[in-house]
Order: structure tokens, then sequence, then C-alpha cells
């Protein structure tokens, strides 16, 4: 299904079921507020897609974005002082972009395909089952080493087709990684995938917390040399 939304440019990648956070102040996007306040853009969904790092997003510049964003469905606005406000909206669904109109609004329109799961070639409720307690497994073992263990919570029973995003929201992934994930469309290989970057992780965190002295001490020691 293709449909023509608002579209937000950010150097981050929002993950379907993830919450936003915004402090809007360029005019442009203080418009689209306004707009979907007032529901000039219907259903309040406007579309977030990543910016590619080392680049700048100009006006035509669409080769600065990636292919596939997220939609996000406005929750909730604060307005402030001199025109600005502070957003919050959750995360919806995947979409491929398509073409980008520069013309039809103060803020940029963009032209999209929805991008639902594809079929898996090997599948099975069993195998769906084995992957998600792993994957959960490698984010317990993540969260275990004490690097980021406070205030962790057990993620909340959700289907295997979420999980994936569920766990990678509550670990530190790079945009690159979290793009990946988005990307990825077959959820048992998202589920593999999601699994492989907190074993990464995990081992990485594992490292530092075995290094014997702070790195600032490190940053010292090599100043004073």
């Amino acid at each position: 299904m293709i449909e023509t939304i608002p579209l937000f440019p950010l150097g981050t990648v929002l993950l379907p079921g993830s919450a936003l956070s915004l402090h809007i102040f360029e005019a442009r996007y203080r418009q689209l507020v306004v707009d979907l306040a007032k529901e000039v853009v219907p259903d309040h969904r406007f579309g977030v897609i990543g910016i590619k790092q080392g680049w700048e997003v100009g006006p035509d510049n669409v080769e600065s974005m990636h292919d596939i964003g997220c939609s996000v469905v406005l929750d909730d606005i604060h307005q402030l002082p001199e025109g600005r406000y502070d957003i919050s909206g959750t995360g919806e669904h995947r979409f491929r972009l398509l073409q980008i109109d520069t013309e039809a609004a103060p803020y940029l329109m963009a032209r999209v395909e929805w991008l639902a799961d594809t079929e898996p070639e090997q599948d099975s409720e069993r195998l769906r089952d084995r992957l998600a307690a792993s994957a959960r497994a490698a984010h317990e073992r993540y969260h275990s080493t004490g690097l980021r263990s406070e205030g962790h919570e057990a993620p909340p029973d959700v289907g295997a087709d979420e999980l994936a995003y569920v766990l990678a929201e509550d670990c530190v992934l790079s945009s690159e990684d979290r793009q990946n994930l988005l990307a990825e469309t077959d959820p048992v290989a998202r589920l593999r995938m999601v699994r492989k970057l907190l074993l990464r992780e995990a081992e990485l965190l594992r490292e530092l917390r075995a290094v014997p002295a702070p790195l600032a001490e490190f940053a010292q020691h090599a100043s004073e040399n």
C-alpha cells in the first residue's frame, strides 16, 4: 500500500513500538506540529527516517536518507515559549521511501510504501520459541555485565515478531545496527540478528569491565608522559 505522509529526518533510527520524544524549534516542523494537532495531517501520523552518517539533508538530497523508516503516531504535544514544542509519539509501521516532495507543504512530504513482514524460508512455532528464548538470554547477559544493569527490568511478554525491537530498544546499539534491524522483514532472521548483536555488545561490555583502571586514569597518565 502506498501513501503520502509528512517526513521528519533524524540522526537516529526509530523502531516500531519505541517511544519518541522531540523538541521542535525549526519553523517548518513547528508548522507540522500545528497541522498534526489540527488534523490537517490525517491520523496524527508522520514518518521518521534516519540520516546516513556524514551526510547533511538538503532540499533535494534524498541520498542522505536511508531507504527504510518508521511512522509515528503523535501522543502528546506540549507548547513552549517562542512557538516551540515538545512532542512525544510511538513508532508504528515500517515504510520504504519512494519519493520526496518539497513543494506540497513547508515541511518534507514523502511518498512511501508500507512494509509488512515476509514469510521466513524456515519457520515453525518451535523454532520461533527457541530463538525468542535465546534472544532473551542474550539480552539478560548484556544487562548482567553490571554496566547496564541499573534500573533494568525484564522485557515484556510480546510475540516473536515484535521481540527483536523490544530487546534492541532496551540496549545501546549503533544507528547502523538499528537500521539493519528495521530493514529486516523476516521475523526469524530478525531474532537471529538481535541475538547476535546483543551477544557482541555483552562481550564488549565484559571486556570494559576487565579494564584494570578507569579510562580517565589512562588519559591522565598519557598526558603526563
